[in-house]
């Protein structure tokens, strides 16, 4: 049953752990509907957590029935072994959303740090002092990688429903912004 008042699954992805949060707009501000971490460490076997990642994913838009879905990209690192089961995770998550025709988008760290604290430096902690006094969140998570996933989730929001975040939307740098604005070119 989709609900009428847009809702956001956001997802920290990870084989290790996972985060997630679900946030809905209504009245004129977001509501934190639900959010927390998925641990994966007691499967041996990668494939195992993958499946877990699919499957949670897929409970969660069954039960919120998100109209949109967020995820934090991978960052580059120099372990090669950690990016690519890092993009095995995310890569099942989205096709969770996918396969349930939901909107993708997929966001850097740095950008979702951005958007939460006007910092792209700045550290987990940083990060979930602002999520805590904008969503009114008591305790403190056990795991960041939720508070993670619900910082991807606002990032979303402020990119979709700021008049700045959709006229950045879709454009891949300054070639791509002269590309689609030439009467801007000096």
């Amino acid at each position: 049953m989709k609900k009428s008042n847009p809702v956001i699954l956001a997802i920290d992805p990870g084989t290790i752990k996972m985060g997630y949060a679900i946030v809905q707009f209504s009245d004129k501000k977001l509501q934190l509907l639900s959010m927390g971490t998925l641990l994966l460490s007691s499967h041996k076997d990668v494939y195992v957590r993958l499946q877990k990642i699919h499957a949670t994913v897929v409970e969660l838009i069954e039960m919120h029935a998100p109209s949109t879905f967020a995820i934090e990209a991978p960052f580059f690192g120099k372990n090669v072994q950690s990016m690519l089961k890092l993009g095995r995770a995310q890569g099942v998550a989205i096709a969770a959303a996918m396969q349930h025709n939901i909107s993708v988008t997929e966001y850097s760290p740095k950008k979702v740090k951005q958007s939460v604290t006007g910092n792209g430096n700045a550290s987990k902690e940083q990060v979930w002092k602002m999520l805590q006094q904008l969503f009114s969140i008591k305790e403190e998570p056990k795991y960041f990688d939720a508070s993670d996933a619900l910082a991807v989730a606002l990032c979303h929001h402020y990119q979709t429903n700021s008049p700045l975040g959709k006229l950045s939307k879709g454009l891949k740098g300054w070639e791509d912004f002269l590309a689609k604005n030439p009467e801007r070119l000096i």
